[in-house]
This record gives structure tokens, C-alpha cells and sequence, in this order.
């Protein structure tokens, strides 16, 4: 269970004012259903970190364990770097609607936002240090959700009351103290 807490924990906090949070304010601006935007969220990111944990896992078992764990410490710090530069929201990821109603615009929408994003960094990252691979793959979809659906159910009002400098300075302190702790474990 250790794997499905960790890997919660870590995309919940690392999805704090990113580009796809930012995403899922303007699709629930726009589209004002919640429903559909959020299982086109649990959909997209169920394909992307499924894809992602995959990746994780194969690297695990080409790399001795010494050295995935320098990878491992030297991800993490990269992230808690990456967590102080703001996100932008892809116009390409924002603009995608058409004719195929909420939820296909949300899943697809949401499953390019999320392409090289740090999130499926870290999924990746997770799936090759932590097992088993479902428990990673359940635990950063959860953490997706944990801090997208409230964005989506409660649109500008909560996005626009949480102190993201502060958010994302807290998030780097714990990616940092992650990265020192794989490193001195």
C-alpha cells in the first residue's frame, strides 16, 4: 500500500497549479458539466499513467538497483525544481472541443495536456521505484483527481483562493526532502 499512498501523495502536491489544473478550470469554464469533464479526466489520465507506469517499470528492470536509486533522488529534486516554475496552459489542449461532445473533448484535451508533463514524470519515475505497478497507476490517477476534480466542481472561486506561489513553494520543500530521502535510504 506504501506504493498507492506515496504515489498520491506525490502527483496530488505535484498537480498543484499545473498547466492540466489550469485546464481543468477552463473546461468546466466553458463546458459548465461537470461530470463528463471529470471522467474525461479519470479516462485521460487512466491511458497516460497507465503508458507512463509502463515505461517506469521496464526502465526498473534495466537498471541495477544503486542506480535507479540516484535516478530516482535526482528526479525527485528535478521535480521539486520544475515545481517553481509556473505552468502555461497549451492552446492546442485548451482549444479542443468540436463535435464530440464533454467528454472527448476533456479526454483528449486532457491526455495531451498531460504529455511530458511532470505529473507523468513522476508517474514514471514512481512505477520504476515503487511495486506493484497498479498501486503506482491507481495512486497518481487519484492524486489527478484529488486535485482536479474540486477545480472543476468549484470552478474560479477555489482556484482563485489558493495561494499557488505558497503551494508550489511547499511542494518543491517535499520533492526536495523526497530526493534526500531516497538518496540517504
Amino acid at each position: 500500500m506504501q506504493a498507492l499512498f506515496v504515489s498520491t501523495a506525490a502527483v496530488a502536491l505535484a498537480e498543484i497549479g499545473d498547466k492540466t489544473q489550469l485546464l481543468s478550470l477552463l473546461l468546466a469554464a466553458r463546458y459548465r458539466q461537470p461530470l463528463p469533464i471529470c471522467l474525461g479526466i479519470l479516462t485521460a489520465t487512466l491511458l497516460n499513467h497507465t503508458l507512463a507506469g509502463g515505461a517506469g517499470a521496464l526502465l526498473a528492470h534495466w537498471l541495477t538497483p544503486e542506480l535507479l536509486k540516484w535516478i530516482v533522488a535526482a528526479s525527485l529534486l528535478a521535480m521539486g525544481v520544475w515545481m517553481l516554475i509556473p505552468d502555461r496552459i497549451d492552446d492546442d489542449a485548451a482549444a479542443s472541443s468540436g463535435r464530440h461532445g464533454v467528454f472527448v473533448a476533456s479526454v483528449f484535451a486532457f491526455f495531451l495536456a498531460e504529455m511530458g508533463d511532470k505529473t507523468q514524470v513522476a508517474t514514471l519515475v514512481l512505477a520504476a521505484q515503487y511495486q506493484p505497478l497498479w498501486q503506482v497507476v491507481i495512486g497518481t490517477t487519484l492524486g489527478m483527481l484529488l486535485a482536479n476534480v474540486p477545480v472543476v466542481w468549484l470552478g474560479a472561486r477555489f482556484a482563485a483562493r489558493l495561494p499557488m506561489r505558497s503551494a508550489h513553494a511547499a511542494a518543491a520543500v517535499l520533492f526536495v526532502l523526497l530526493a534526500v530521502w531516497v538518496a540517504l535510504r
